[in-house]
């Protein structure tokens, strides 16, 4: 198994010029033949009625009387063919989606920065806006707060009303069930089983969907990334915590509760170092940035005083190591050891085809390094196994915000492109 960096959206296929997920024959089966199509249409960019009927098998007749349907609800639009050749008569036509149809906004909350991205239905990223925020616990009002700043602050930049939004997707760490749009926990709120998707979509009158980060960075890669084209792969961040997405039969997997996969809080070692959540042993207690910077302090290394100098700091740490200092180096060689714990936990109970690394702390390679890898097959029961692949992911920050529009694009093609038929 190798892992290998990648400073833009891996291609391990070329896809088409669309977004959203290539959904396999498997995935479209509970679909009704209206949203297979348009999800088909979404996917592939832009496609001729011949090929759609050919890909889903399905008669001529019914492509023609439900994209009909689609085009009479201002959803898709006819397009000449840019591939044509001259001929006679009429010129063939192929399909794709109307882009100023409908507007969303993604939003990603953080501790450090919050940042928004405002696409259309198109896909495309018309706005981004970020705005700095403080790691103070925060009751519901004060977040609700400086969301709402950062969406005028997006739409403003995007020269578009906010009465034009139609969905809005929102992104938190913690533990959040999507269904209910209640966070159970998370660090930025103050309260326990907060109710934030009721709070927000009462406030901005409009549909709102809330999610775990992990998951939203995991639709960003499903939806607009290398996981377009894989039916079957995971993501790990870490960052201030250690979260996981993972996709099955291209579809996010949430568990019964929509709670699951907080790989972060998974035990690794009984009454082990304390956790941010209040509880110990927790593999976030011996991997996120800082259990980095804590590790540092036991160890008599000048400790960080200042949680906005985690960053620098670490950087710091990370430029002792590579200068050969021992205690600086033991300190990411130990997290490494964990990840490597946890990616092996993860192969031996999803057997993804990709596991996509991501995060601020990834820039640091010894927490990924040979050793690491060694460590990681050491632990595995087959070679098999190995076939796994690993990447390294550098998106930016905005691509939660990314991510969080696909909550969003997804909530409005079950409400409007079907229910709403």
């Amino acid at each position: 198994m190798s892992i290998k960096r990648v400073q833009k959206k891996p291609k391990l296929i070329r896809l088409p010029e669309g977004y959203g997920p290539i959904l396999r024959p498997t995935a479209r089966e509970t679909y009704s033949l209206r949203q297979q199509i348009f999800e088909l249409v979404r996917a592939t960019g832009r496609i001729a009625r011949a090929k759609i009927a050919r890909t889903l098998d399905i008669s001529p007749g019914s492509v023609t009387a439900l994209t009909a349907e689609l085009i009479s609800d201002g959803f898709l639009r006819e397009v000449e063919e840019t591939s044509r050749e001259t001929s006679r008569g009429r010129p063939p036509v192929a399909l794709e989606l109307v882009p100023d149809a409908l507007y969303v906004i993604g939003v990603k909350l953080s501790d450090e920065l919050h940042t928004a991205t405002l696409t259309d239905f198109g896909g495309n990223a018309l706005a981004s806006a970020s705005q700095i925020t403080t790691a103070d616990k925060k009751s519901a009002d004060e977040l609700l707060t400086e969301t709402e700043a950062i969406i005028r602050k997006v739409c403003k930049s995007a020269k578009i009303s906010q009465k034009k939004i139609s969905a809005i997707g929102v992104g938190i760490s913690g533990i959040v069930n999507y269904e209910t749009g209640v966070v159970a926990w998370s660090p930025l709120l103050e309260e326990l089983d907060t109710p934030l998707g009721d709070i927000f979509s009462t406030y901005f009158k409009t549909p709102v969907c809330i999610d775990n980060d992990a998951n939203v960075l995991t639709l960003a890669e499903l939806w607009f990334g290398a996981g377009r084209a894989l039916s079957n792969f995971a993501v790990i961040t870490i960052e201030h915590g250690v979260g996981m997405g993972f996709v099955s039969d291209n579809r996010l997997f949430r568990g019964a509760h929509s709670m699951g996969l907080e790989l972060g809080h998974s035990k690794v070692q009984l009454d082990g170092a304390l956790c941010r959540c209040g509880q110990r042993g927790c593999l976030e207690a011996y991997l996120a940035d800082y259990a980095l910077a804590r590790e540092a302090s036991t160890a008599l290394i000048t400790p960080s005083s200042k949680r906005q100098d985690l960053n620098d700091y670490l950087k710091s740490l990370y430029e002792m190591a590579k200068l050969g200092d021992q205690a600086s180096l033991k300190i990411f060689k130990r997290a490494g050891r964990y990840l490597a714990v946890a990616l092996s936990n993860i192969i031996h109970l999803f057997d993804p085809k990709l596991i996509i690394l991501s995060g601020k702390p990834m820039q640091y390679e010894f927490l990924y390094d040979e050793e690491m890898q060694i460590e990681m097959r050491s632990l595995a029961l087959y070679k098999s196994r190995f076939d796994t692949q690993i990447e390294i992911q550098s998106w930016g920050s905005m691509v939660w915000a990314r991510g969080a529009t696909a909550l969003a694009l997804t909530e409005l093609t079950k409400t409007i492109i079907v229910e709403g038929h």
